[in-house]
């Protein structure tokens, strides 16, 4: 049976709330492959590029149980709009380090500060949006909040690759991003979440650690972070795309662009059927997804052609999207109201952790191995995963369809 495809858009403060949130995207898009290109251009290095992911995951590792407890005691918009404004302050200052050729010190140091943002900005986002819809439409909203992420994963990292090959410089893309970050914050103005039981007053040890503690009783969960963790840890192949594109396709920071994008375009093919069709057998959906995921990143390693790269790193980001729909969709509907920041902060440090040790783990392969190794024996890597957390988590192979109800306090 077809669901309304558009039923949580019809909401204006949710339609506020993931507009805001794709001009942030398409700006941070912009903006990752600015800082890649910029650094590998200036030092020639891989291991430059696995130090990006290493700058902004320290902060996201120590700030993870702080930021989860300020979602759940303080004003969750206001939070966000705080730290979207410090984004908009990392922006400005990388603009300006690379209109003035500044030291590569100092694009670190604003990562660092960019990685403290981000650890407390996305629990007090994450748990926002479900205070803006019906809990039965918090799949459909998931839906349409990972298929506008992916469409600006499309345009923007496009728009850069157009505008660093335009005018030589990465400066316009960091203003990008800063522009986009403000337009956030003037949507999230008008902005009117419904009420939730917040936080006690006092911090306590037991408090800061109730979202591991929900998440460790919730064997599902762990199954699903445990899999897009190992998975894009090892297989992730985004952070090497500069390498790729200048010295084995040969194809410039126009061609990085598109390499950039195709994930997010595979992507948005695929959050088209799942906005319409609910997954009924979502677990195996996911394990055959993250097993796709692994072949396609193997592919990519070998390839030597840019339009069969351009393909295969499609299917990258259209398995993903299955795994990000499952894992975000189960996360809303079972963590209840008062335990969202900090059950978010737990998902963002094991998912921003994925992402950014990924990233310098790639960088640490490639400097050893070199980038194709270290791409295709990732690949490899991540299937040893999805075997492993079948056999540990039985239930993932049974799992069925993803409205289920709410988890026990």
């Amino acid at each position: 049976m077809k669901a309304d495809a558009y039923a949580s858009v019809r909401y204006p403060d949710f339609r506020r709330f993931i507009t805001g949130h794709f001009l942030a995207s398409l700006g941070l898009q912009m903006q990752t492959v600015a800082i890649g290109w910029y650094l590998y251009e200036r030092t020639d290095s891989a291991l430059a590029l696995g130090g990006v992911g290493l700058a902004q995951v320290l902060p996201i590792i120590l700030l993870t149980l702080p930021a989860g407890h300020l979602a759940d005691r303080f004003n969750r918009k206001h939070l966000l709009i705080l730290t979207v404004a410090l984004e908009v302050l990392v922006s400005i200052g990388l603009a300006a380090v690379a209109h003035a050729h500044g030291a590569i010190s100092l694009v670190y140091l604003l990562l660092v500060i960019n990685g403290i943002a981000r650890a407390i900005l996305s629990p007090a986002r994450d748990a926002l949006g479900p205070q803006l819809l019906p809990l039965e439409l918090l799949g459909n909203g998931a839906t349409w909040r990972s298929g506008l992420f992916q469409l600006s994963s499309v345009l923007g990292p496009a728009g850069a690759g157009f505008v660093i090959a335009t005018f030589h410089s990465a400066t316009p893309a960091f203003i990008a991003t800063a522009t986009g970050n403000a337009l956030f914050i003037l949507l999230l103005l008008r902005v009117q979440p419904r009420a939730y039981a917040t936080a006690s007053r006092g911090v306590t040890w037991k408090s800061l650690l109730a979202g591991v503690h929900f998440i460790r009783e919730q064997r599902i969960l762990i199954a699903t972070i445990t899999l897009d963790l190992f998975a894009v840890l090892l297989g992730g192949a985004t952070m090497l795309l500069p390498v790729f594109a200048k010295d084995i396709l040969h194809v410039g920071p126009r061609g990085l662009g598109w390499l950039m994008a195709a994930p997010s375009l595979g992507a948005m093919i695929a959050a088209i059927p799942l906005a319409r069709n609910p997954m009924q057998r979502a677990g195996r959906a996911l394990l055959w997804a993250v097993t796709g995921f692994a072949l396609a990143t193997i592919g990519f390693g070998l390839s030597r052609s840019f339009p069969l790269s351009m393909v295969l790193l499609a299917l990258i980001g259209g398995f993903d999207m299955v795994s990000v729909v499952v894992r975000s969709t189960l996360m809303q509907v079972l963590t209840p109201d008062e335990l969202r920041g900090r059950v978010g902060a737990i998902n963002a440090l094991f998912i921003g952790t994925s992402n950014e040790m990924g990233g310098f783990e790639s960088g640490v392969a490639a400097a050893i191995l070199g980038p194709v190794r270290a791409v295709v024996y990732g690949g490899i890597g991540s299937l040893f995963v999805v075997a492993g957390v079948a056999r540990i988590w039985p239930e993932v192979r049974t799992f069925g369809a993803l409205v289920e109800p709410r988890a026990k306090t």
